[in-house]
């Protein structure tokens, strides 16, 4: 299946699981020892199977030392060999695919769509964000064939990476979450990065669906690439619409209409923009043969992946964990969020850098630091690059900007600024660690 030779070991030992991380081995893994620029998976051999392995799939001379009977599957390229061996797996499957990309949205769509199957259908879904070359892979194989549906999400920061993924998981229905400026930096533009997307659509089977947003000013070019169905949806227009939308800080309340009928829906996280996810959502569990009312009842049993907007509650301040990760879209979403939300006290942001914009960042830093200065009461900004958020936000009024350094100076200064009722939004690129900040308030 993973085209290895076998050196060592019983070929009738069973695999329980797949793992590439040593540190979550269980009893009767095949452990893949991966190699990167920093690491090489090939070291901890013999930590996997003290930890209770069967085998190993490695690309290197094998470790001296391994216990008597323990596989060793000998491969060229690992990362080569855990493709074919999730692509052997996935063609042994017997169930619906819906897959996800989009430049933003693309876990919390992922989260909501799985709530949805699972109201019908057993269903997997990729954990966390793990959407690349070895995530995929690794999704796919923790799949069972008890499952009728998987919600894949799949990611890309460069050119030519969607359609090989989709070519791994085999999508019946496809999902653009957008068309947005993530990883410009190594696409040059909105328009390269519509095409990468598009890719996607162009896998779909003919008797598939291709779900896009309506308002996208890409819906157009999206749709002309598929041979599948094309169901739009979005808030003026589209096959499905969502109108009366009205949030808080615990839910959004919003009406669902649209060629499948009307029901009122109730998200239990804050922002349009998620309204937006969950219509995406809940298009693809209308496709699936799921009724509208049967849909909307799965959003509420959503599980976010941690960092998308969750609410957290310390000493009476709220804050708006949304640190997953960052790119000019989601920044300004998040900002409108707060902007829409009644509060007693003041709207104060911790905003950090945002990756990947190359020559695009400082128009990406302006157009937050704007939409910040017409939201906020107190920005605070973390780093050398993200100041020229907060230098956007003072030439556009903003009077209270503060500019730091780093984490730990952000939650010293949030403990003594913040008071109860105010609402304080974190969010910046997963490489900026800007959960610590939430960490070390106190």
């Amino acid at each position: 299946m993973c085209g290895a030779s076998l050196l060592a070991g019983d070929p009738e030992n069973l695999v329980r699981r797949v793992s590439k991380d040593t540190r979550s081995i269980e009893p009767g893994d095949l452990y893949v020892a991966l190699r990167g620029e920093r690491f090489d998976g090939n070291q901890f051999i013999v930590e996997a199977a003290s930890r209770g392995a069967v085998g190993a799939l490695c690309d290197n001379d094998p470790p001296t030392g391994l216990p008597k009977g323990f596989g060793l599957l000998s491969t060229p390229d690992s990362i080569a060999g855990l493709a074919l061996l999730a692509a052997a797996w996935r063609s042994r499957l017997p169930l619906r695919s819906v897959v996800v990309t989009g430049s933003s949205g693309k876990t919390s769509v992922k989260d909501f769509t799985a709530a949805v199957l699972r109201t019908s259908l057993p269903t997997t879904a990729t954990e966390g964000n793990l959407n690349n070359e070895i995530g995929l892979p690794l999704s796919i194989l923790k799949a069972n064939l008890e499952d009728k549906a998987a919600v894949w999400e799949i990611g890309m920061n460069h050119r030519g990476e969607i359609a090989p993924l989709a070519g791994l998981a085999k999508p019946e229905i496809g999902i653009i979450t957008g068309i947005g400026t993530a990883h410009i930096e190594h696409l040059g533009s909105r328009e390269e990065i519509a095409a990468e997307k598009g890719d996607l659509l162009e896998r779909l089977p003919s008797d598939g669906c291709a779900i896009i947003p309506a308002e996208d000013d890409y819906s157009r070019d999206l749709g002309g690439r598929t041979r599948a169905r094309v169901f739009q949806v979005g808030f003026d227009r589209g096959d499905l619409r969502a109108n009366d939308i009205k949030y808080g800080l615990q839910e959004t309340r919003f009406v669902i209409d649209g060629e499948f009928g009307r029901a009122e829906a109730i998200l239990p996280v804050p922002g349009r923009h998620m309204v937006g996810n969950a219509l995406l959502a809940i298009a693809a569990g209308l496709q699936c043969g799921i009724p509208l009312e049967q849909c909307v009842a799965g959003l509420q049993q959503i599980a976010l992946t941690p960092g998308r907007l969750g609410r957290v509650l310390r000493r009476g301040v709220t804050f708006l964990d949304d640190t997953y990760n960052a790119n000019p879209d989601s920044m300004v979403a998040a900002l409108e969020t707060l902007e829409g939300i009644t509060v007693n006290g003041r709207k104060i942001a911790v905003l950090g850098r945002m990756g990947e914009l190359g020559v695009h960042a400082a128009e990406g830093y302006e157009r937050v630091g704007i939409k910040a200065a017409n939201v906020l009461s107190t920005l605070i900004t973390i780093g050398e690059e993200a100041s020229a958020i907060g230098a956007a936000a003072s030439a556009a009024g903003l009077t209270d900007v503060r500019s730091l350094a780093d984490n730990t100076s952000a939650a010293e200064l949030l403990s003594s600024l913040a008071s109860e009722g105010d609402v304080i939004l974190l969010k910046a690129s997963r490489s900026a660690r800007m959960e610590e900040v939430l960490q070390r308030f106190n």
